[in-house]
């Protein structure tokens, strides 16, 4: 579990509860208070999902219609996906 660490360097008891990772088209949300480390995601896709690296999901190192289709794979629902807001403002 990943931990947010203060200005001080303490460890703060509160755990990272989500992660975003974003490309031009969706963000991917990570809970990984939620997730049950199937290994589905970097089975499926393992150019965008490594857990040995750091950060772990790359979102550049797939298409968003392939990154889609794996995030609805994940069993725990740690995984989700919305679109982004690419109305001008």
């Amino acid at each position: 579990m990943r931990y947010i660490y203060g200005i001080t360097n303490k460890l703060n008891v509160m755990p990272v509860t989500k992660l975003n990772y974003k490309n031009k088209d969706i963000t991917v949300l990570w809970q990984p208070t939620v997730c049950i480390h199937s290994g589905i995601c970097f089975k499926g896709l393992p150019g965008v999902f490594d857990p040995r690296r750091k950060p772990w999901i790359e979102m550049d190192k797939a298409t968003t219609e392939a990154i889609i289709e794996q995030v609805k794979k994940c069993p725990s629902g740690a995984l989700s996906f919305s679109f982004n807001d690419t109305t001008d403002k």
